[in-house]
């Protein structure tokens, strides 16, 4: 298992993602940081650093989740594995109402609850993004069809 991301690779998962966050739909260019390569399952769990383990992620989804794969959703709570971009389509696990990010099942829940994706800060940030006509960017929108 190849322990770095070469940059190919890397240009290949932004291209791949339209270069928006496979997690909260915003577009690179208009987030602060920028956004970075996921490993899905983490090295740190034997993930591999191969385009099918990969995710594009801005860098408030990427840090909110670390090397976590799942957390706990449901009633009673128990543990449920986080969103899987190469394996889940985007609107099966959410919906976008307005500016929230609404989980469709306890996958969804347990992804939108550990990476903040309605945080206040986030959504005021996408809400921001919305009144200029960047939130949903058009690269978001094939996403969430896919």
């Amino acid at each position: 298992m190849s322990e770095q991301v070469s940059e190919r690779l890397r240009l290949l998962v932004a291209a791949r993602a339209y270069h928006v966050c496979e997690y909260c739909l915003i577009h690179e260019d208009d987030t602060f940081w920028g956004c970075q390569v996921d490993h899905i399952i983490s090295r740190k769990h034997g993930g591999s650093s191969e385009a099918e383990n990969l995710a594009w992620a801005c860098a408030a989804c990427n840090n909110h989740k670390g090397s976590d794969l799942g957390s706990l959703a449901g009633k009673p709570p128990r543990l449920v594995r986080f969103f899987h971009p190469r394996a889940d389509s985007w609107a099966d696990r959410f919906q976008l109402v307005g500016v929230r990010i609404e989980p469709l099942d306890e996958i969804g829940a347990a992804t939108e609850r550990l990476l903040q994706l309605n945080h206040d800060s986030r959504l005021r940030e996408r809400a921001t993004l919305a009144l200029i006509g960047r939130y949903p960017a058009i690269e978001a929108l094939a996403r969430m069809k896919e």
